[in-house]
């Protein structure tokens, strides 16, 4: 979605008038002020899809983001699903990523369009939900990381819609953290 300068400021200027005079609409104001001011106009068409806006492609950090999340939502859940001896043989395949497997974030200061992304997804869009309340920043560069990680478990994923990921499935994955410049075997 595009919107030109004078229509962000209508936007605004509504969204005030919403809340001083207590308007109960479908719209949330403070959605559209959020929106507008953090540069995620793609996310209006996300929140009310039933609006016929005219077709968009969306910003392609946000499909990266999309899925890196999908595959951390994914990473998480089948690591719950796993019992104490896998989560134990786990921990040593992938020492020192295979302990606890967590979706930390992005870096707050080179990866902000993605860890902004990834808020507002979280936040505002109400997707992701078991990341919500973290604080996404997790102070060191980790998009190629995820890159890595993403190479590995998109073949995955599409052989695997709901059941979790396997043991060793979870290891290559986490393994790919560490850059390969990096690695002992």
């Amino acid at each position: 979605m595009k919107l030109t300068d004078g229509e962000k400021l209508i936007l605004l200027m509504l969204s005030e008038l919403y809340d001083k005079l207590k308007v109960n609409g479908d719209t949330e104001p403070d959605f559209l002020r959020s929106a507008i001011f953090n540069d995620h106009l793609w996310g209006i068409r996300w929140k009310y899809s039933g609006i016929p806006f005219e077709p968009a492609e969306d910003p392609p950090v946000v499909r990266e983001v999309v899925d890196i999340l999908d595959m951390w939502s994914f990473i998480e859940f089948s690591y719950a699903k796993l019992d104490a001896a896998q989560k134990q043989a786990l921990a040593r395949q992938a020492a020192p990523l295979g302990e606890n497997p967590r979706f930390e974030g992005f870096d707050g200061n080179n990866e902000t369009e993605h860890m902004s992304t990834a808020m507002f997804l979280v936040n505002h869009l109400d997707r992701f939900q078991e990341f919500k309340g973290r604080s996404f920043n997790c102070h060191h560069p980790s998009l190629d990381a995820h890159r890595r990680m993403l190479a590995v478990f998109e073949p995955l994923r599409l052989s695997l819609p709901t059941s979790p990921l396997s043991a060793d499935s979870l290891s290559r994955i986490l393994k790919e953290q560490v850059h390969p410049s990096h690695r002992t075997s």
